[in-house]
C-alpha cells in the first residue's frame, strides 16, 4: 500500500503566512525521511481553511526540498482555472519536478470561493468535464483546436512539454455515485473519502467503485486512494484529547459545503451543527485516532472491507500544533505503517505492481 501526507495548511486562529509554510515544508521533508510516497496539497481560497491558492507552486518547492518522495495536487479545482494555461503549469511543474509530479483534479464545493472568482459553482460538472478534456489532449498531443460549451481554443501548442508520458499520473476526487462512475469510465485514479467520512461511507464508495469497474469492463487492479484525518499517540486517552481539532475541521468543511459559513476578514469561524455525531462514534468509526494498536486496527478494518491501494493521511488538524504533528507522524511511520507496506485492499482482484 502506498502512504500519502496530505497538506491543507489550515490555519483556524490565521497564524502568519510564514509559520504556515515553514511547517507545511518541514512536515513534506520529515514525510520524505520516514518513506511516505507522496505529498498530496489542497487547492483553497480566501479563508483560514486553507492557504494554499495555487498547489502547483508549493509541489516545486517541495520537491526542491527533498530527494525522492512524489508531490501531487489533491486537488486542483478545475473550474477556477483556464484549462490550456493549467496544462502548462502542468507541464512545467513536471519538468521543475524532474517527473516526480502527480496531478489530481476536482469540481470544487465551496461556492464561497466560486463566487469571489465570479464562477457559477452550478456549472461546475460541465465545466470541469471541458477542462479536463482539454488538459488531457494539450499534454498529450502536438496541437489542440477545442471548440466547447466554455472554452473555445484556436490551434494551440504547449511549452514546455512534460517529462512523464504521455502525462503525470491523473487522480480525480469523487464522493457521490455519478462522480465515481464517470472517474472509472474514463480509466483515471479515484481519490475518495473525505477525511472525516465515516467508514460506512467510504465502504459504500468502494462498493459504487467496483460495481463501475466491472459494468465497464476495466479490469483489475485499479487504484484506490482513501483520505484519513490520522493522530497516533502514546495512549487513548492522549489521542482523545486532539478530537475537537476534527471537531473544527468537520464543522468548517460541513458548512463551506452548505455554502452557510461564516468568514471573518478571511477567518472561517466555527460554528456548532445542528445533529452533530457523538465524539465516541467519530473517534471510533470517522478517524484513525488512537495508540498504535487502535490506528493499526482502524486501517486493517479498510483493508478488510474495501480496495484500497493508497491512505491520504491528513496529520495536521485544526489547531494541532506542529510538534505535536510531527510526533504523531514518527509513531505512524514506526509503528503502524511497516505493518501495510506489503498489501492493499482485499476487494482488489488482482496486484498492484508497485
Amino acid at each position: 500500500m502506498q502512504f500519502g501526507v496530505f497538506l491543507l495548511l489550515q490555519s483556524p486562529d490565521v497564524q502568519p503566512s510564514p509559520t504556515v509554510y515553514d511547517n507545511a515544508i518541514e512536515q513534506a521533508e520529515l514525510a520524505d525521511k520516514l518513506g511516505f510516497n507522496t505529498v498530496w496539497l489542497a487547492e483553497h481560497h480566501f479563508s483560514s481553511y486553507g492557504y494554499l491558492p495555487y498547489p502547483l507552486m508549493m509541489a516545486i518547492k517541495i520537491a526542491e526540498r527533498t530527494k525522492s518522495i512524489r508531490v501531487g495536487t489533491a486537488v486542483l479545482v478545475l473550474p477556477l482555472h483556464h484549462p490550456i494555461k493549467l496544462a502548462e503549469e502542468i507541464a512545467m511543474a513536471d519538468q521543475l519536478t524532474n517527473g516526480r509530479i502527480e496531478i489530481g483534479f476536482g469540481r470544487g464545493y465551496q461556492e464561497y470561493e466560486f463566487d469571489r472568482l465570479g464562477v457559477d459553482i452550478n456549472e461546475n460538472r460541465e465545466m470541469f468535464d471541458e477542462s479536463l478534456e482539454i488538459i488531457s489532449k494539450a499534454l498529450q498531443e502536438d496541437t489542440i483546436t477545442y471548440d466547447g460549451k466554455y472554452y473555445q481554443i484556436p490551434e494551440t501548442a504547449i511549452f514546455p512539454r512534460t517529462i512523464q508520458n504521455p502525462h503525470p499520473p491523473f487522480w480525480i476526487a469523487a464522493q457521490s455515485p455519478d462522480s465515481i462512475k464517470n472517474v472509472v469510465q474514463k480509466g483515471y485514479k479515484c481519490i475518495t473519502g473525505g477525511s472525516s467520512a465515516p467508514s460506512g461511507a467510504v465502504k459504500q464508495n468502494w462498493e459504487v467503485f467496483q460495481n463501475a469497474v466491472e459494468e465497464s469492463g476495466a479490469g483489475w487492479p485499479q487504484e484506490f486512494a482513501i483520505q484519513k484525518q490520522i493522530f497516533v499517540a502514546e495512549t487513548e486517552e492522549e489521542a482523545r484529547q486532539e478530537l475537537d481539532n476534527a471537531m473544527w475541521h468537520y464543522r468548517l468543511v460541513t458548512s463551506l459545503r452548505a455554502n452557510t459559513q461564516v468568514v471573518e476578514k478571511g477567518k472561517a469561524i466555527e460554528t456548532i451543527l445542528d445533529n452533530e455525531p457523538d465524539l465516541d462514534t467519530v473517534y471510533d468509526e470517522w478517524l484513525i485516532f488512537g495508540d498504535p494498536e487502535t490506528c493499526t486496527k482502524k486501517i486493517q478494518k479498510l483493508i478488510d472491507t474495501t480496495g484500497i491501494t493508497s491512505l491520504n493521511c491528513v496529520f495536521k488538524i485544526g489547531r494541532m500544533d506542529n510538534e505535536k504533528v510531527m510526533k504523531s507522524m514518527k509513531l505512524f511511520a514506526k509503528e503502524v505503517m511497516p505493518q501495510f507496506k506489503d498489501v492493499i485492499g482485499s476487494g482488489q482482484k488482482a496486484t498492484i505492481k508497485q
